[in-house]
């Protein structure tokens, strides 16, 4: 209970200073500062769910037999870390923050090393939440800190948000070590948009889930399937695209900021040239966007490409604001291109058809799928499901999943007879339960 009362006061401080944390968001990674605030948002919801600790750390027991009984319970596993990426700086560390430490772990934490003052404001405020100290850590660094966190034997379990290549690396190296391991890797969400849909609401979502954030989200909109008739919704769509505002984070009315650094500004914008040299095309291109105010920043603007499955543009995570738009005649040929894809984070379809809806939700492999929602990310009371090559290891982020990666259980029987045991004879057999 102790536990759940500084999570009360956590979350109170983290509404106190969500301004705080997203200006510190808006100045190191660029986003804007109503995304920001997002993404401080959507991390207290995590906070808020850990309050109920008392209810869901609850274990089982049942009376087997006469004065016998099993139980159940949940244990700290005891140091665990997060290794946190660039693109959500607020949310997922306090994913971690949250869940490690109302289970009675504590926790290091290694932010990305291009903007760590999101998480320098939470650690601070958990200490001011009424957190131990040493319960919730930071570390700062690269590669060498990573290695010694998946090398050190006090350190039990990793919770990492981030690209393939280090996933892959931190997985490995941790769990030949017996450490438990969640790996949220990369990502190609595709959404599929029916005839049938609405189209008003459909472009909206596309447009927003496809260049919002600068399309620096793991479960940003990169594929557009249209089917058959819904193909003729393609101008429009590029014309929301072409009224979306490029500019700083802090400016009023902007729609999308800055990429995190010229060297992913330059690969975004080389996927895009990929387009044209392997046969597509660029219906609208953001290359070589200009904001007159920030002459120097690295800025790419809304686009939408037409490519095929087997070019560049469509096979690799761009992590921008890139759309590739793909056609299909049939809703069976947009599934088997969904689920022909490596990664499984999320998918969803637009349509006004039940059936249309739930055939999908079926048939289609990502984790996470959508309905009429673009980005279909649960709420903490649900796991963080992706699937296929977007996810290594065997338990999911939070929800009940979250409860299962930071704790182990244990069982204990216990007999106490009603009365004297009075056989002088000991029993060699196995028990037998009746």
């Amino acid at each position: 209970m102790r536990r759940q009362r500084v999570m009360f006061e956590l979350q109170h401080l983290i509404r106190q200073h969500t301004s705080d944390i997203a200006k510190s968001i808006v100045l190191e990674q660029g986003k804007t500062f109503a995304d920001a605030q997002g993404d401080v948002g959507r991390g207290l919801q995590v906070v808020e769910t850990a309050t109920a600790i008392t209810s869901t750390l609850l274990g089982d027991k049942l009376e087997v037999t006469t004065d016998m009984d099993t139980y159940s319970r949940r244990l700290p596993l005891g140091v665990t870390a997060a290794i946190t990426p660039f693109n959500f700086p607020a949310m997922i560390v306090l994913w971690s923050a949250a869940l490690a430490t109302v289970t009675g772990n504590t926790l290091i934490v290694k932010p990305s090393e291009r903007d760590p003052g999101a998480t320098m404001i939470i650690a601070e405020l958990c200490e001011r939440a009424g957190m131990p100290p040493g319960v919730v850590n930071v570390v700062h660094g690269s590669a060498d800190t990573v290695n010694r966190i998946c090398d050190d034997p006090l350190i039990k379990a990793i919770s990492f948000v981030g690209g393939d290549n280090a996933g892959k690396h931190i997985y490995d190296r941790a769990t030949v070590q017996g450490k438990r391991v969640q790996a949220n890797l990369g990502a190609k969400n595709h959404c599929v948009i029916m005839p049938d849909a609405n189209k008003n609401l459909t472009l909206n979502a596309v447009a927003g889930a496809a260049f919002g954030a600068a399309g620096q989200r793991c479960m940003a909109l990169s594929v557009a399937i249209f089917v058959g008739e819904s193909r003729q919704w393609i101008p429009d769509l590029l014309e929301r695209a072409k009224n979306l505002k490029v500019s700083g984070g802090f400016e009023q009315g902007t729609d999308l900021g800055p990429v995190i650094s010229p060297q992913a500004k330059e690969r975004i914008e080389s996927l895009i040239s990929s387009v044209e040299k392997e046969g597509g095309k660029i219906l609208l291109d953001g290359r070589g966007h200009v904001v007159p105010e920030y002459p120097d920043g690295n800025f790419v603007g809304p686009t939408v490409v037409e490519a095929t499955t087997d070019m560049s543009a469509y096979k690799n995570e761009i992590f921008g604001p890139v759309l590739t738009v793909i056609s299909a005649e049939t809703l069976d040929e947009a599934i088997a291109i969904i689920n022909k894809n490596k990664y499984g984070n999320g998918a969803a379809i637009f349509t006004n058809s039940g059936p249309t809806g739930r055939k999908f939700e079926i048939e289609a492999e990502p984790g996470q799928i959508g309905i009429n929602v673009a980005v279909p990310v649960p709420l903490p009371m649900f796991n963080w499901s992706g699937s296929k090559g977007s996810f290594m290891g065997d338990i999911p982020f939070y929800g009940k999943t979250g409860l299962d990666f930071y704790t182990q259980r244990k069982t204990t029987t216990a007999l106490w007879p009603h009365a004297d045991a009075t056989s002088e004879r000991a029993t060699v057999s196995m028990p037998q339960i009746n």
